[in-house]
Parts: C-alpha cells; structure tokens; sequence
C-alpha cells in the first residue's frame, strides 16, 4: 500500500494558481453542500423511523411511560387520572435526558475525492452525508455536538445546518485538508466520530487517535472506502496516480497485483482494528456502493446501546463491523 502524502500550508505562500484551485474548491463545496445537506435529511427520516433516542428513566421533561406506584416514590409523582381507571396507583416515568458530547470529524483530504466506475459518489461527499445525517440524528436525540477542530459544542436543532456552513466557509483551511485528525484534547468522557479512508501509516493514525482518546473519550471509527479500493478491479496495463502528491506508477499486469494487494490492505485494516480494541473505540467498513443508512443505522444502534442512551460503546464481533469476506478474529 503506498504511502500518502498529507496536504498542508498557508495559501499566502502558495502560488498564485493554487490559490485559485483551493477558492474553486471552496465555491465547489458550498454550490454541493445544500444538496449533501438534503441527502443527510432524506437518511435521517429513513433511520430515525422507529428508532427512540433514550428509552431510560431518569430526569428529564418528555414524558416517557407509566409505571405502577412503588413505596419509594413520593405520593406527588401519583398520576391520578391514569390510576383512577385502575385498581392500581401509576406514576408517570420521563425519559432520561442528560446530554452528551460528539465530536464529529469528516476527511476531506484530496484523497477522499475518489470514485471509481464501481461507484457514483466520492468518499469525501459519502463522509459528508453521514456526518451530516448523524449529526442531525444526535441533534434530535438532546445531545451536543461539535466539529472537531472548528466549532463549541451545541445542541441547537440548527447545529447541523452551522456545521455545513462552517465547512463550507472553511473549505482551505490546511486543518479540513489534513488526512488525520487535529490533536484535540477533549472534554472527559465525551465521545467522537471520525469517517475517513484512514490510509495513513497505522502507527502515525495510532498515535493521533490515542491523543484524542485521551480522560476517557470513547469513539467510532467508519473506513470510508470505493469498492475499487477494495478489490483492485483493473487489468492490463493501468496507470495509478495519486491524489495527494505527483505519484504516478505504471503497472503492466495491474491483475497480478490483486493477491498481495488485498492481503496488505487486510494487515493495515487489522492494525486499525487492533487500535479500535486498545482504545476501546469501534471500527466498521463502509463502502460507496452501499445505502448510506446502513453506516447511520449501525453507528445509532450502537450508540443507543440497543435501547440505552447515547453512548459510543466498543466495537464487538459482528458481521456489520467487518468488510464483506473479513474473518472474525
């Protein structure tokens, strides 16, 4: 697997004609981002259809059940009304709904700026779509969430739509060009999202990711990846370039290449994961060609810990969590 290159450095210092590509750019990301933005909404009202955000008693405002009156609770908690149909006395339970932190973190990188025949969107605007989808799925259950790097935490219904535009007003700043991460130490026990193709070398993404798990942070990773990326589909002679550096390298059998490519891409993914397990972070795959919602729906289910609130829980052995024909370990 080769190695990438990571994109930084102030425009002022850059020539003239790379000022104008990175204000293209810009102007690029925010004529899509209203589209990518209204794609997020269509995936939240498919994966937040009868999906409950707490489902745990505890303080809170919204009503959640009744429950029958037990000798602990105080005879104000008692509604009357339900109990006078009843031979037993009820008390209303609310849903708990104490808030929590995420921090939410896309590649932009000209990496993710990928696609393959294989499939119709790049990996950077699928990373946007499901950090958007998510972020306003979070907003809906009472959490707060942030763009790592960029923006406070908020739990505003409008907090997704200042996040795109936050993104799109910072589009060539080197820290939403950069393939990793920023260094970020954040609050005790909140939690972070990160989507990315995480090409990097294990060991330097290893060392980012243990700085932000940092006072008990737990998070997900999502590998964003094109199918092609996958499974190396070309044949005959093919050129290969990159897209973070000038790189170019010429294969004559481009068919031979797929044995020792997919065996490499496995041992960096089963370091990754390795990683995942020592911070006790989860790790799943994700592929272009594939719904969005099925990234979104296993992230939330998750995090609401099969009926519990929202927490990051660490990854567990799961088909979901692997890429199609990965072994369990």
């Amino acid at each position: 697997m080769a190695a990438r290159s990571t994109v930084a450095g102030n425009a002022q210092g850059e020539p003239a004609s790379r000022v104008f590509e990175l204000e293209g750019e810009a102007h690029g990301l925010a004529d899509r981002l209203p589209e990518l933005l209204m794609e997020a909404m269509r995936i939240t009202s498919t994966v937040a259809h009868g999906i409950h955000g707490r489902r745990r008693a505890g303080p809170g405002e919204t009503f959640w059940q009744f429950r029958q009156f037990q000798q602990m609770d105080a005879a104000t908690l008692i509604d009357w009304r339900r109990s006078a149909s009843s031979d037993h006395l009820y008390v209303r339970e609310r849903e708990w709904e104490a808030a929590h932190t995420v921090w939410l973190w896309p590649d932009m990188s000209p990496s993710m700026q990928f696609a393959s025949h294989l499939s119709k969107v790049t990996k950077h605007d699928r990373a946007l779509i499901l950090m958007l989808a998510l972020s306003e799925l979070l907003v809906r259950g009472g959490e707060r969430i942030a763009l790592l790097g960029l923006t406070r935490p908020s739990a505003s219904r409008k907090a997704t739509t200042k996040i795109a535009e936050t993104l799109a007003a910072n589009a060539t700043l080197p820290l939403l060009k950069a393939s990793l991460p920023p260094p970020e130490r954040l609050s005790r026990y909140s939690g972070v999202v990160l989507l990315s193709d995480f090409l990097d070398p294990p060991d330097v993404i290893a060392e980012r990711l243990t700085v932000l798990a940092a006072g008990g942070v737990t998070g997900h990773m999502i590998q964003v990846l094109d199918p092609a990326e996958e499974t190396l589909p070309y044949s005959g002679r093919t050129e290969f370039i990159g897209l973070e550096g000038q790189e170019r390298w010429t294969a004559d059998r481009a068919e031979a290449l797929r044995t020792d490519y997919r065996e490499a891409l496995l041992a960096h993914r089963a370091q990754l994961e390795e990683t995942a397990r020592r911070l006790g972070w989860s790790f799943m795959v994700h592929h272009t060609d594939r719904p969005a919602s099925e990234p979104i729906l296993y992230l939330i289910m998750r995090m609401s810990n099969a009926g519990g609130d929202y927490r990051l829980m660490p990854s567990a052995t799961s088909p979901a969590s692997r890429p199609e024909g990965a072994q369990a370990s």
